[in-house]
């Protein structure tokens, strides 16, 4: 199993909203970064665990988790003219963009701030807080997952 970063603006969509999805699932789609692609086409596996990460908001930070339930396959609003992610260069025998589905396993009592995380010196290496770094979808190395569920839970 790996651990994975996923970040999203919660007024877009948020924890809150895949509790209230039919059967707290649903699919991970919009990912407009190559490097994020990649992760979603490639790497990310069945059963990988999950952080969402709100940001762009009040309290920016770790929400909660959930689990991939399907692997990557193609988003199909890059194909939907009337669709935010449409991508009038990407066809389907072509397709560029690609998705996962994801399932609510737990929201936080309280988000695990980007500060609080910054301020933890085991974590100082975590991708999430280097400088520069904006990619919506980033790995989570295993000791950093456990650091941070210890952090949610105290």
């Amino acid at each position: 199993m790996h651990y994975w970063l996923f970040k999203t603006e919660p007024d877009a969509f948020g924890i809150n909203d895949l509790i209230k999805r039919p059967k707290q699932t649903e699919h991970w789609d919009g990912v407009r970064n190559y490097q994020a692609r990649n992760f979603l086409r490639d790497q990310i596996k069945l059963g990988d665990q999950v952080f969402i990460y709100h940001s762009s908001c009040d309290q920016v930070g770790i929400a909660g988790i959930a689990e991939v339930v399907k692997e990557g396959y193609v988003d199909h609003t890059q194909f939907d003219p009337e669709s935010k992610y449409y991508d009038p260069k990407s066809s389907p025998d072509k397709p560029r963009w690609y998705m996962v589905d994801v399932k609510f396993v737990r929201k936080f009592d309280r988000v695990l701030s980007l500060q609080a995380i910054k301020a933890n010196a085991e974590l100082a290496d975590m991708q999430l807080v280097q400088k520069g770094n904006r990619l919506s979808v980033m790995p989570v190395a295993a000791r950093e997952w456990a650091v941070l569920v210890k952090m949610a839970n105290e």
